[in-house]
């Protein structure tokens, strides 16, 4: 479909549940109600490694008001095999042992145990009557600690694959990989300037407001009822049937609204455990997470140690680059060094590169995605480093980008190749915006560029549309609504047939009423549901051209559609009057669109940033904020700006402030969002949104996924901004004040 002809996509409609979510009346997980509702707490592990000798649980069965108590050992025996956690295959005992310890705790805050009571309180004072017996070991905390010889090793059974070979040697490293293209060692033989630096960050977490929270009922014909805040109801009703040993036809979950996620809630974590105690008590039970047992207990995004080598000639044309990513799985296998690894140098067109990727379990809690998993932590190596070498070159740091950009037909060193993409657009972008040309007056103040890139995936979606007899339509998806999905998913559907946005009635339902949908994460929801739509609106019209037909006593192949309305002939009649007819042209009308589309269309975003360092302190004021992003074509643009808003808001959280700070034992120090210091309104500059449209020829309306690769260049452009503030290279996230004073003397010294 041509953009110059659409007339819903692009527009800016009030979103379909905004009424309910000011108003209060939207249902969240807490929320829900029951009769004879129990409420669980979940015991977890003081200790950051330990093996589990024993654990009693009678006296804590023996208290007032006390129901049920469930360890590990009342999962079912099941042979391992590999589970689909959302993002990825793991196998079934990393899965169940994450959701309770079995022989290991493997970091503080490890599920251990589980009480159902009358009451929350009883169930936390219950809970502190179990006995675990433990043999506290010595804590890996960090990806080079776990790497090293004679580190304590978190699993015995845990063996090493190196481009993709068992080597049959026990380690942390769970798996070593590489990519490489051209010749590395001669790239770098052609270069005129080489630097190479090392980079660390640390763990962070997504912060969403909203805990954790599931209810589940064991009912008694068997089948298992759960109600949570999820991203992905179908990813929760199969791995819970996984560890349960139950059919996924026994499970029914439905998704409730959702208070943010970002990657977070993909994982099940306590919802086998809230249906375990339901099986015991024959009650529904429920349980929230503290904030602290969110912080503690569920997955942050990898810390990581990189390191970054990039050659370039004279006039700025990169010859090699090299990467080496050792980054922090947690407490099981699957960090995000994979995406990472495909995003360090995405945005460039580089002849010779090597990547080498490690994933390392380390005993934090297992981590999970986080907009654009293993993507800020390699971008904010390889822009500093490019900084770095635009200033030795003396060229202007966005026209070295520029001259490097990645395009149509360049190849990836993990192996794709682009199609149409927007990364120079981007880059021109940035350079043309008055941000960028504007003065900046004043001492310690100094502004950085930086681009990043997100790859997107797409992935099972299913969705249905009904027509009513007043001409609106109902539609059905389920993928959960984070960011205004419901929304933009009917924008597509009312652009297909022609009527208004706000005609379209859309509604997230449970597993048991669509079809299989993956998860709302990887930035497929808009791309890839909407495309659901896209094809049942597409399958209503083919519908009603036969009804039109039929009411005109003509062949349906000559009907025609266009603009809401069917024609044939010097016949015409719109959708509405149509609709009002259905029941007299044949009965119901329903279309159905399922779709695993594979037009996924990468995403480059690029910020401007101006900051202020105080030389005396180390704080950093950003003074102005410029996000600009290719989105393919913006469905609703207001949630376009907002989505870069968001992520921008969050890249500066993870530049500036936010980090776990643990103690040597493997303690969380700072475990409320109190001390947890994301960033609010007061430390935010106005963030500017430019939106850049190059459609994605993968997608019927040219969609690409916009919620990720905003989050990806803010700590390098803050880096680069605080280099030209204070004269000196960060090269650790977080840069808080001490971080930076630090720097600031090291350079006097």
């Amino acid at each position: 479909m041509s953009t110059q002809h659409y007339t819903v996509v692009g527009t800016r409609p009030i979103r379909h549940d905004g009424v309910d979510k000011v108003t209060g009346r939207a249902q969240y997980g807490a929320d829900f109600q029951m009769a004879g509702l129990l409420f669980g707490y979940v015991l977890r592990s003081p200790h950051a490694h330990a093996r589990i000798q024993r654990i009693n649980t009678s006296q804590a069965e023996k208290f007032p008001g006390v129901k049920a108590v469930v360890t590990a050992a009342d999962f079912p025996p099941t042979p391992e095999r590999l589970v689909d956690l959302g993002e990825g295959d793991t196998p079934l005992s990393y899965a169940r042992g994450n959701v309770l310890a079995g022989r290991k705790a493997l970091y503080k805050g490890h599920a251990v145990a589980a009480v159902a009571a009358t009451s929350v309180h009883i169930a936390e004072e219950a809970a502190g009557l179990i006995e675990v017996d433990y043999e506290v070991l010595p804590a890996v905390l960090t990806a080079p600690e776990g790497m090293q010889g004679g580190a304590s090793i978190l699993h015995e059974d845990l063996k090493t694959k190196e481009f993709g070979e068992q080597t049959g040697r026990v380690s942390n490293v769970a798996e070593h990989f590489r990519h490489t293209m051209g010749d590395v060692a001669a790239g770098f033989a052609e270069a005129d300037v080489v630097i190479e630096r090392e980079f660390n960050t640390a763990t962070v977490h997504q912060g969403y407001i909203e805990p954790h929270n599931a209810t589940a009922l064991w009912n008694s014909d068997g089948r298992i009822l759960v109600w949570c805040s999820t991203q992905g109801a179908f990813v929760v009703r199969d791995v819970t049937a996984c560890l349960l040993d139950v059919p996924v036809s026994h499970l029914k979950v439905t998704p409730m609204e959702i208070g943010g996620g970002f990657g977070g809630k993909i994982p099940v974590y306590i919802e086998p455990v809230a249906a375990l105690l339901s099986k015991k008590t024959g009650k529904p039970v429920k349980i929230v997470m503290s904030r602290k047992d969110v912080f503690e207990g569920t997955g942050p995004t990898p810390g990581s140690q990189i390191q970054v080598k990039i050659g370039a000639r004279k006039d700025g044309r990169i010859t090699a680059a090299q990467a080496y990513l050792a980054y922090e799985a947690g407490a099981y296998p699957g960090a995000m060094v994979g995406p990472g690894a495909m995003c360090v140098f995405a945005a460039y067109d580089i002849p010779n590169v090597v990547i080498d990727g490690f994933d390392v379990v380390v005993n934090k809690p297992s981590t999970a995605a986080y907009r654009a998993p293993g993507a800020t932590n390699a971008a904010f190596a390889t822009e500093t480093v490019l900084d770095e070498i635009a200033e030795k070159l003396g060229i202007d740091p966005l026209d070295l980008r520029l001259k490097n950009a990645a395009k149509e037909g360049t190849r990836r060193a993990d192996g794709p190749k682009y199609r149409r993409i927007g990364c120079v657009e981007v880059l021109e972008a940035m350079k043309n915006h008055p941000h960028y040309k504007a003065p900046l007056d004043g001492p310690n103040r100094g502004r950085g560029v930086a681009i990043g890139f997100w790859f997107n995936i797409g992935l099972p979606s299913s969705c249905t549309v009904s027509v009513n007899a007043d001409g609106t339509v109902n539609l059905v998806e389920g993928s959960t609504d984070i960011g205004g999905t419901r929304t933009s998913i009917a924008m597509q559907a009312a652009e297909v047939l022609g009527i208004s946005a706000e005609d379209v009635r859309p509604t997230v339902v449970d597993t048991d009423s669509i079809g299989f949908t993956a998860v709302t994460g990887g930035s497929r929801t808009t791309f890839a549901t909407g495309w659901a739509a896209y094809e049942a609106a597409q399958d209503v019209v083919r519908q009603l051209k036969e009804r039109a037909a039929k009411l005109w006593q003509a062949d349906a192949a000559s009907v025609t559609f266009e603009c809401g309305v069917f024609r044939s002939g010097d016949q015409s009649i719109s959708f509405r009057e149509l609709a009002a007819q259905i029941d007299q042209t044949g009965g119901p009308v329903v279309g159905r669109g399922a779709v695993n589309p594979r037009g996924a269309g990468g995403s480059f975003s690029g910020n401007i940033v101006d900051v202020e360092v105080d030389p005396e302190t180390g704080k950093v004021t950003i003074l102005r904020f410029t996000a600009v992003q290719d989105v393919g074509k913006a469905i609703h643009p207001s949630y376009v700006e907002g989505q870069m808003q968001g992520g921008s808001a969050q890249g500066i959280g993870w530049a500036l402030n936010e980090e776990y700070y643990m103690s040597r034992d493997g303690a969380m120090m700072n475990s409320s969002l109190l001390d947890y210091r994301m960033p609010t309104a007061l430390d935010l500059p106005m963030i500017d949104a430019v939106i850049v449209e190059v459609p994605n020829p993968g997608h019927p309306f040219g969609v690409r996924g916009v919620g990720e690769a905003n989050i990806v260049p803010p700590p390098a452009a803050i880096a680069n901004a605080i280099y030209r503030a204070a004269g000196v290279r960060m090269r650790r996230l977080p840069m808080n004040p001490p971080a930076i004073m630090e720097a600031i003397w090291n350079q006097r010294d």
